[in-house]
């Protein structure tokens, strides 16, 4: 398991190019035939990845957390962004197709993960908080989650918000989990910009054509920088921090987040005027 320690907003006034990818980006988290995991130190979020081929995967603990097995003290959020697969939760059987999701609760000891056509394997995305509580391992179908519709064409913002692990759906102990659609011709998430110091986020950018690109901003709003992301990589955003987004074409993200409250409106924003 990698670890990953974030800079303080000061120390990241001072960094070039190099050093905030090589902080706050994750360029190659999906690798054919394995289980990849990087521990992030903020909210003790650990991101990981999960593409197995021939062979289930399976996912267990490390001394980084110290732990009989991965979800002693833990609940993860799952979502699929490649083929067909089956997830296996001590014994019990999750179909996943493209853009399901599965809340794993606290507890869960056997978990693995599985492909059913080697040629188009499937893609799991494992996002990770330490649990207090347990919560039934659940389901998502990107059909029957909560979907929000919002945005304006004239903002080259629509999109459509499908809220997956969050307090009026699967419950959990601290994540939060979804993922945000845009359409055709709309390309900004998340502007104007806000932070939300109670809680830190992690973003997963898939369904990035080729040719395309996403310029993610990230900073203190007085002090803004960005990042130049690809298709399924990911950006770790401390709770200081903007997490904006414009792409060359429409794209889509998952979101998660972890701290001390799950409320979606506890948000600090930013007025476009004020960034910098």
């Amino acid at each position: 398991m990698q670890v990953r320690y974030l800079p303080d907003k000061t120390r990241f006034q001072r960094m070039t190019t190099a050093e905030l990818r090589e902080t706050f980006l994750i360029e190659d988290l999906f690798a054919p035939g394995e289980l990849q995991l990087v521990y992030v130190e903020v909210d003790r979020a650990i991101v990981g990845s999960a593409v197995p081929v021939k062979e289930p995967l399976s996912l267990g603990t490390s001394k980084e957390i110290a732990s009989e097995f991965f979800a002693q003290r833990r609940e993860i959020g799952v979502l699929n962004v490649g083929g067909p697969g089956r997830i296996v939760v001590d014994g019990k059987t999750f179909a996943m197709d493209n853009r399901d999701g599965l809340y794993i609760g606290r507890g869960s000891r056997e978990i693995t993960f599985s492909s059913e056509v080697q040629a188009k394997p499937a893609m799991y995305y494992l996002v990770s908080y330490p649990a207090h509580a347990q919560y039934p391992t659940t389901q998502a179908h990107s059909t029957t989650a909560a979907a929000v519709h919002l945005g304006v064409t004239p903002d080259c913002n629509v999109r459509t918000i499908r809220k997956y692990i969050h307090p009026a759906g699967i419950a959990s102990c601290q994540l939060v989990m979804g993922f945000t659609e845009l359409e055709e011709g709309s390309v900004w998430n998340t502007m104007p910009a806000h932070t939300h110091e109670r809680r830190s986020e992690v973003y997963l950018y898939f369904d990035i054509e080729e040719d395309a690109t996403v310029f993610h901003l990230m900073g203190a709003p007085e002090e803004t920088r960005h990042l130049v992301v690809h298709n399924r990589q990911v950006v770790l955003s401390p709770s200081w921090s903007i997490h904006s987004g414009v792409g060359t074409r429409n794209y889509t993200f998952v979101w998660a987040m972890g701290g001390e409250n799950q409320d979606f409106d506890d948000q600090d924003g930013v007025a476009v005027a004020g960034l910098r």
